[in-house]
């Protein structure tokens, strides 16, 4: 049984996003906290080379720990997020030193997270998953119709597709430091950790059962990333032309 979960949230001059994610994160940690009254809930943030207020921002909300961090990383960043609630969590004499009643849930600051967020993972863990690969869903309000239809046409509900986001990713702490944890990547940090803990034998299930609403912003943080995914692949150049 999952005795203490962890959010991670890495954070790059996210000021415009970060109050909506930790308002989400906020209430489901709430719910988990009644749902499971003996579970430890921690949410980190780490303020990654940020010069406008998202520290400041989630300093704010009680209960959030908030590091700052000068890699310009995304990996780093979530790599040092998750050390610091492990080694919070370790404090506590009440926690499994072996780190199997650990859990790491990693999403992003331009993320909104479900109410059942956490209770989802503490339930798969407790089925004997190793490793959540959750679905996300873009933001509507950011896409044209166009994009919507194309997205839309690509995802069937119930059919989770198994494609990994770090907007979405639980992980049990035992088997993500027995592969290495997040290595200090600017991109892509997500789907190699996954190729190892893959690898490794490390049990994975895909889920739609706590799906995560992230922004729909054209422009990223990083060349590759999802927002790159929707501005350049979701609707191919040529299918764009022939509309």
């Amino acid at each position: 049984m999952v005795t203490a979960i962890c959010a991670v949230v890495p954070a790059h001059n996210e000021e415009a996003f970060i109050g909506r994610c930790l308002t989400a994160l906020t209430v489901a940690a709430r719910h988990a906290r009644t749902t499971y009254s003996s579970v430890q809930v921690r949410i980190v943030v780490v303020a990654d080379s940020c010069t406008d207020q998202t520290a400041q921002l989630a300093a704010s909300f009680p209960g959030v720990d908030v590091l700052s961090l000068h890699a310009r990383t995304v990996g780093a960043a979530r790599a040092e997020g998750v050390d610091f609630a492990l080694a919070a969590f370790r404090h506590n004499p009440a926690f499994d030193p072996s780190g199997k009643a650990g859990w790491i849930a990693n999403t992003d600051a331009d993320s909104v997270v479900p109410a059942n967020w956490f209770t989802t993972q503490i339930a798969l863990a407790a089925d004997g998953c190793d490793v959540m690969i959750g679905t996300v869903r873009p933001d509507f309000g950011d896409l044209t119709d166009q994009q919507i239809a194309a997205w839309t046409a690509r995802h069937t509900p119930g059919a989770p597709n198994g494609h990994v986001h770090g907007a979405n990713l639980g992980v049990r702490a035992s088997v993500y430091e027995a592969a290495g944890g997040f290595y200090p990547q600017t991109e892509h940090e997500d789907v190699e950790l996954v190729h190892r803990l893959k690898a490794s034998g490390a049990r994975l299930v895909a889920s739609e059962a706590c799906e995560v609403l992230t922004s729909g912003r054209q422009v990223g943080k990083t060349p590759g990333g999802y927002a790159r995914y929707l501005a350049e692949d979701l609707v191919p150049d040529d299918d764009a032309v022939a509309s």
